[in-house]
């Protein structure tokens, strides 16, 4: 799914021109990642919720090499669905 798809979604439902629905979509989005920042998850009922997890420091192989990478910590963002999509899907 891409900002693009959302954006005309949101023109053919709310009949908006698209120029207002790319701006809806942004908007949108920001939303979202101001959220997971602020409170470390994000939940849509019926769809699955969105958490931010730390990731520890690790040392990992290069695959064209082979040779061993640090990787720092840093964060990742994890979906688990809801039962309502895991039915749909």
């Amino acid at each position: 799914m891409s900002k693009a798809f959302i954006a005309s979604v949101l023109q053919e439902s709310l009949d908006i021109t698209g120029v207002a629905a790319s701006q809806a979509a942004e908007h949108l989005i920001t939303a979202i990642v101001r959220d997971l920042k602020k409170e470390g998850g994000f939940t849509l009922p019926s769809f699955g919720t969105f958490t931010v997890k730390k990731t520890k420091a690790r040392k990992a192989l290069n695959p064209r090499t082979g040779e061993p990478v640090k990787v720092k910590a840093g964060k990742t963002v994890r979906f688990k669905a809801s039962p309502n999509l895991k039915k749909a899907v």
